[in-house]
């Protein structure tokens, strides 16, 4: 090991799937880096503790970092491992994303206790998600559905939905977290593309840091270029749009053919109207994703995005 690092503390939330994806970085660093020292400390944060607020109502994406950014910023952690959809677009002062490894599934999933799929869920079926986008989507495939909100970590929300005299005929979260606890068996559909189009940055794990060389230095090894050109143009397109994890947004970047396309979509809160783009570029650099994204959400707003996203359409 080349950098003069030689432990390094993580901060990371205390839920399976965060503890899963810590653990994750720390062994792939640590395979890296032979010799170097890593421990993690447990954090409790707003967005962990509001569970009986739907999670736009308390402040949408900051909600699970702010304590993670401080003890970065106050020395006390080195690095902050996150699902990247969690992190707000815009880094803090003196804050950057040091690593991001390879990106697992982006989709995501419909869970029903009775195996329905989005197609066979009788008429009028209740569906639990806390995401704006999710439940525009669904209720652009299916307005009889009602959507009401589910809060809580995966295996709770996975209980909330199995369970036989629950509220929900069926509830969606993401593939990936799923995947990453060993959860797929109770997977009833993997939701199409066209009806379910990701959040940006779903499915890939970011880890916070300093910005200093040394710190970015050992985190390098983990680097994913094709990972950080897809999230990056994903991000860029929900900034370029001025949006939240409160604003119905969703974005897929992916690589085919030597060209990084880029797939990104609005709709208005009620699922009645939906705008999708579409573009690509040739340049494989994480400015010329950066400008896809940007490029792609002045298309949308020149569409209307603006009004759907205000709820004035």
């Amino acid at each position: 090991m080349t950098s003069a690092v030689t432990a390094l503390r993580f901060g990371t939330r205390g839920s399976a799937l965060a503890l899963w994806q810590t653990q994750h970085v720390m062994a792939l660093l640590t395979a890296a880096h032979p010799g170097l020292v890593v421990s993690a400390e447990t954090f409790s944060t707003r967005g962990d503790q509001a569970l009986d607020t739907p999670l736009p109502l308390i402040g949408g994406k900051g909600v699970f970092t702010a304590e993670l950014e401080a003890a970065l910023h106050d020395k006390r952690i080195d690095c902050a491992v996150h699902s990247l959809k969690d992190l707000p677009t815009a880094q803090p002062d003196g804050l950057v994303i040091g690593a991001m490894p390879p990106r697992a599934n982006p989709a995501d999933v419909l869970i029903s206790r009775a195996g329905h799929t989005l197609d066979s869920l009788p008429a009028g079926a209740v569906i639990g998600t806390s995401s704006y986008r999710r439940a525009s989507q669904l209720l652009h495939k299916r307005p009889d559905l009602k959507l009401i909100d589910i809060r809580g970590n995966v295996e709770t929300r996975i209980r909330k939905a199995l369970a036989s005299d629950g509220a929900y005929d069926a509830i969606v979260l993401a593939y990936a977290g799923l995947e990453r606890l060993g959860r797929l068996e109770v997977v009833a559909q993997v939701l199409a593309l066209d009806d379910m189009l990701p959040a940006p940055g779903q499915g890939a794990i970011a880890v916070q840091t300093r910005d200093e060389p040394a710190l970015l230095e050992v985190l390098a090894p983990l680097q994913h270029a094709d990972t950080v050109s897809a999230v990056t143009a994903e991000r860029a397109f929900l900034s370029g749009l001025g949006g939240g994890c409160s604003v119905p947004v969703a974005a897929y970047a992916w690589r085919e053919n030597d060209q990084l396309h880029l797939w990104g979509r609005v709709c208005s809160n009620d699922g009645t109207q939906r705008i999708d783009v579409r573009g690509a570029s040739v340049e494989n650099s994480p400015e010329a994703a950066y400008a896809l994204g940007v490029s792609l959400a002045g298309q949308a707003l020149s569409s209307g995005a603006s009004a759907l996203m205000d709820g004035q359409a």
